[in-house]
Formats: structure tokens, C-alpha cells, sequence
């Protein structure tokens, strides 16, 4: 959500959203509150007008480089993002994090001088709500944020210098060094009389732990390859380890592995009743299909289920499809996935019937299940893996009608 849609600065679009005026109402309420009301009001104007052109000293210095820039301010922060145009070098990153608090610094001085205040004479600084105001939001904050810890951009200006040395490395390093850092800073400050208050140092905390989360999902990401696949990896591993806690942010193993647990220390009950809770979950699916499971453990979860079989979730009724088609229950598998077809059309139900019909002998049904599979268009990328690799569809890839349906997927997608 923005307050500014549509605003640009220089040519660099700016989002001020809702959690920035905030801040610098809270500056004018809290200071209200303790008498020094001018000094709120000139401390929210100078947050606010050094934070934009601290972020406006990173834009223009990402611009220098060819990279496309915009401007977002928020609740405590403000950012600027850039999406580089070729590969940059360590020095035009650090410059570019540099750029901010130069920009911050360097203004705040000029302002005080044109002010006539020495930045260096505190008594002359606390002498006017103003100068204090100046002061602290423009030389003092700006030095701040060269504090050699992340998400500041001290930090990436030393996160710069230490890839030199570990290379794809440093990030990590940066980060778990920002979080020993800021808690030791921390405990430091809780324990004696500084000016700064230990809640100044929670925000950077946050966000440090937050960012060392997010790495490590990048990295369980980049092992492997997609968000699919480490799903598909983990509901295996649960499967065949017993390992469930191994699963990408938002997913979970998938009910089928829940009640097989259950079922296994004779909660049978129980293991019935937590799969027919989620054929009733009208939510989209956050599990992967139990294909790590043998046939035996899928034998004895489907003999719980009561007959006729549960209707409700479309996802969680293509699953069962297939589990049955795996365990080679061809007629009920065939006409269950019809049934779930006519109340939700979708390419992977129409599939599972051609499947079916495949199995069975009858070709002819099996191509016209196909072609519905196409003509529905949900998934065609899985009609076209389906047709390539499962074993029923082996006899037909040669028809002159499945090379046209081939082909006709080749060019959709």
C-alpha cells in the first residue's frame, strides 16, 4: 500500500507508505507528550527529508552504473532498490551503499553551517530545537548507518571487502556476524548509561534474523532447484526417514504420511478422520503427493476410508485418483476421477481417466480423455509429462491423434 501512487523524484519512482508518516507522527505525539513539541515537529520534517535524500544519494549513485532505481520509505527504514543492467563490481556496490549516508552527512553539515551551528559544538547544537533536529537526523543518524553491521549500509560496505576474500561467502558471514555484534552491543548498552536506548538496537535484531531465515531458504532453494522439488524432496524424506521437518516455508507433509503415523501406533480412528478433514479443507494444497509411499502403506490408508470414497477438496480428490491408479484399482480409480472431473474440470483428473481407460484396453477412451485433458487446459505442462512418462500411455505415443495432441502441446507452450 503506497499514500504516494505515481510519485517520482529525479526520474526515480518513490513509495511513501502509511508506516513512514507514521514514524514521524510519533515523533510529533511523543515529544508533545513530554513539552518539547517544537523539537518533535522539527525532528519528524528533518527524518523525513534526509531519510528521502539519503535514499536518493543510493539512487542516483545505482543510476551512475546503468542500474534502474526506485525509492520506498517505510516504518523505520527507508529503501532503495535497483535492478543492475551487467554484472557489478564489488567497489561500484560499496559505492553505491556508501552514496546514502555520504549524501546524509554531507547535507546535515550544510544545513548546520548555513544555520550557522558548529556540528561540533554540542552546546551550540542543544541550543535550539531546530539545530538539535538537524543535527541528530542528518550528521549523526547518517553515521549510524556506517555501523559495520547488517541491514545497514556500513555492513554492506565491509560485506563488500569480505567477498574479496570469500567469495559467495560473505553474505552469510555478514550476517552472522551483524547478529553476534548487535547482540553484544545490546547487552552493552542495557547495562550502562549511554544516550542510546536498547530498543534502538531491537530493529536491526529483527531484521538480521530474519535475513539469516531467508538465506538459509535461498540456499535450501538453490540446492533444490524449485520450490517443487524440495517439497518433493522433504514428503520423501518423511516418507522414507521418518524426517518431517525438512520442508520449504508454508508446506507441510502431506495428510497421508500424518495418518500412516497414526496408523502405525494404531490410531486408526484418528488417521481416518485427518484425512477426511482434508478432503473438507476448501483451501489451496501447501502438501505434495505421498509418491514416496509404498504401495502397501497406501493400501492400508486407503482401506480406511470410508465407500463411497470422500468428496470435497479438488486437490486432495486427484490424489486419491492416483493412489489408486498406482495400486492398480483401475475401474474405481477410472470412475472416481470421472466424478471429480464433472464436478471440477481439470486437465489432471481427465488424465488420471485416460490413465484408467489406457490400462484397461480402451485406447479410443483413453485419446478422448486426452484430448479433454487439452481442450480444459489447466496443466498442460503435466498432461505433456504424464504423456511422456507414464507406463500406460506407452502403447499410444505412436498414433497418429496422440503425435497431433503431442504437437499441439509442443506449440502451447
Amino acid at each position: 500500500m503506497s499514500t504516494t501512487p505515481g510519485l517520482r523524484i529525479f526520474g526515480f519512482p518513490v513509495d511513501i507508505r502509511p508506516g513512514f508518516i507514521v514514524l514521524l507522527g510519533l515523533f510529533v505525539v511523543l515529544y508533545s507528550g513530554q513539552g518539547q513539541g517544537e523539537f518533535g515537529i522539527w525532528l519528524a520534517g528533518s527524518v523525513g527529508l534526509f531519510t528521502l535524500c539519503h535514499e536518493l544519494g543510493h539512487a542516483f549513485a545505482a543510476r551512475a552504473t546503468g542500474a534502474e532505481a526506485s525509492i520506498a520509505l517505510d516504518f523505520l527504514a527507508g529503501y532503495a532498490s535497483f535492478e543492475p543492467t551487467r554484472p557489478l563490481k564489488r567497489w561500484e556496490r560499496a559505492g553505491i551503499s556508501l552514496a546514502g549516508p555520504a549524501v546524509q552527512i554531507t547535507l546535515g553539515v550544510g544545513v548546520l553551517a548555513i544555520m550557522g551551528v558548529n556540528p561540533f559544538d554540542t552546546d551550540v547544537i542543544h541550543g535550539s530545537a531546530s539545530s538539535l533536529a538537524v543535527w541528530f537526523a542528518g550528521p549523526i543518524l547518517g553515521l549510524i548507518n556506517l555501523a559495520p553491521i547488517l541491514p545497514l549500509d556500513g555492513g554492506n560496505i565491509v560485506m563488500s571487502g569480505v567477498d574479496v576474500f570469500l567469495p559467495g561467502r560473505s553474505r552469510t558471514v555478514m550476517i552472522y556476524f551483524s547478529i553476534v555484534a548487535t547482540v553484544i552491543a545490546l547487552v552493552v548498552v542495557s547495562r550502562g548509561d549511554y544516550p542510546i536506548s536498547p530498543l534502538f538496537l531491537i530493529f536491526p535484531l529483527v531484521v538480521q534474523i530474519q535475513m539469516l531465515q531467508h538465506r538459509k531458504t535461498q540456499q535450501a532453494l538453490d540446492d533444490h532447484g524449485s520450490w517443487q522439488q524440495w517439497a518433493g524432496a522433504a514428503e520423501r524424506d518423511a516418507w522414507t526417514a521418518g524426517k518431517s521437518n525438512g520442508f520449504p516455508p508454508g508446506m507441510t507433509p502431506s495428510p497421508w504420511f500424518r495418518a500412516a503415523e497414526l496408523a502405525r501406533v494404531g490410531k486408526r480412528d484418528e488417521a481416518r478422520n485427518l484425512m477426511l478433514t482434508d478432503f473438507a479443507n476448501p483451501q489451496s494444497p501447501n502438501w505434495i503427493p505421498p509418491d514416496a509411499a509404498s504401495e502397501r502403506e497406501l493400501e492400508a490408508l486407503v482401506g480406511l476410508l470410508p465407500h463411497p470414497l470422500p468428496t470435497g477438496n479438488q486437490y486432495s480428490e486427484y490424489v486419491l485418483a492416483s493412489v489408486l491408479t498406482r495400486l492398480r484399482q483401475f475401474e474405481p480409480a477410472g470412475r472416481y476421477a470421472a466424478e471429480s472431473y464433472a464436478r471440477h474440470p481439470g486437465t489432471m483428473p481427465a488424465v488420471v481417466v485416460a490413465q484408467c481407460a489406457a490400462a484397461l484396453g480402451d485406447d479410443e477412451l483413453a485419446v478422448k480423455w486426452l484430448r479433454a485433458a487439452y481442450a480444459v487446459g489447466t496443466n498442460l505442462t503435466g498432461l505433456a509429462d504424464a504423456i511422456d512418462r507414464r507406463a500406460e500411455f506407452a502403447h499410444l505415443r505412436g498414433r497418429p491423434d496422440m503425435v497431433l495432441l503431442r504437437h499441439d502441446l509442443a506449440a502451447a507452450s
